[in-house]
C-alpha cells in the first residue's frame, strides 16, 4: 500500500473512482469529502463513508491520511481542489483501472484517472488531473492539458492537443492533429474536423462553434 486516501467528491464518478481504487489494490480509502452537502456525513457511497467536507481535514491527518484524489466533473474545481489539497500537506494520487491499456513510455501527471476500457498509446503526455473516462482512447503522440476530461468512448487521433480544462463529450471524435483550445466544450457525438479555440461550445458532423462558453 501506498498510503491513506481520501477522495474528494461524492457523486457517481466518486463511486467509479472508488472502484478503481480498490481494484488496482494500491491504496486503503479512508473515505469521501463532499464540500456541497457536509451534511452527508455518515452517508455510505459505493461502500465508501462521506467523512463531511473539508472541515474535517484535520482529522484526516491524524487518521495518517496521506493522498488524496479529486472526483469532481468539473476540471476548473477538479485542479482548484486539488492544489488546496497539496498546499495542506496531501499528495495526490493517480487511479489507473487495471483493465485499461496503457502504453509504457505515457507521462501521467499526478490526480489524473484513467478508466476502465480506456486505451492510450504510445508517446502521449498526460497532465494532471485529467479524466480519461470509461472506453475512451488516445492515440499516439496526443498531448493532453491539465484537467482536462475526455469522455466515455471519445477517440482522439494521433498528434490532438487538448487545452487546459477542456471537456469532450461521450463519444465525440477529432481528426489527427486537432488542437482544441483551453477550457472549450465539445458535445456529445461531435466529430472535429478544424481546430477548436479556447472557451467555446462546439458540437455537431462536422464540428462547428456554436457559441462561447457561458453564453
Amino acid at each position: 500500500m501506498k498510503g491513506r486516501l481520501v477522495i474528494w467528491g461524492a457523486s457517481g464518478y466518486a463511486r467509479v473512482v472508488a472502484d478503481i481504487i480498490r481494484l488496482a489494490k494500491e491504496y486503503e480509502i479512508l473515505g469521501m469529502l463532499d464540500d456541497i452537502n457536509p451534511e452527508r456525513r455518515g452517508e455510505i457511497v459505493g461502500g465508501v463513508p462521506v467523512l463531511g467536507g473539508r472541515e474535517q481535514w484535520e482529522e484526516i491527518r491524524r487518521q495518517r491520511g496521506t493522498h488524496v484524489i479529486v472526483a469532481v466533473g468539473d476540471g476548473a474545481a477538479r485542479l482548484r481542489l486539488a492544489d488546496f489539497a497539496t498546499a495542506n500537506g496531501m499528495e495526490l494520487a493517480t487511479a489507473i483501472h487495471p483493465r485499461a491499456t496503457v502504453a509504457s513510455d505515457v507521462s501521467i501527471g499526478k490526480g489524473t484517472v484513467i478508466a476502465a476500457g480506456a486505451v492510450v498509446n504510445p508517446a502521449v503526455t498526460i497532465g494532471r488531473n485529467c479524466i480519461i473516462n470509461t472506453c475512451a482512447s488516445v492515440d499516439h503522440d496526443c498531448t493532453i492539458g491539465e484537467g482536462a476530461h475526455v469522455g466515455p468512448g471519445v477517440r482522439l487521433g494521433g498528434h490532438t492537443r487538448l487545452g487546459k480544462g477542456s471537456w469532450l463529450g461521450i463519444g465525440a471524435i477529432t481528426c489527427d492533429r486537432i488542437h482544441i483550445g483551453e477550457g472549450a466544450i465539445i458535445g456529445a457525438g461531435a466529430v472535429i474536423t478544424k481546430n477548436i479555440p479556447s472557451r467555446v461550445v462546439a458540437y455537431g458532423v462536422p464540428g462547428r462553434v456554436i457559441r462561447k462558453v457561458g453564453e
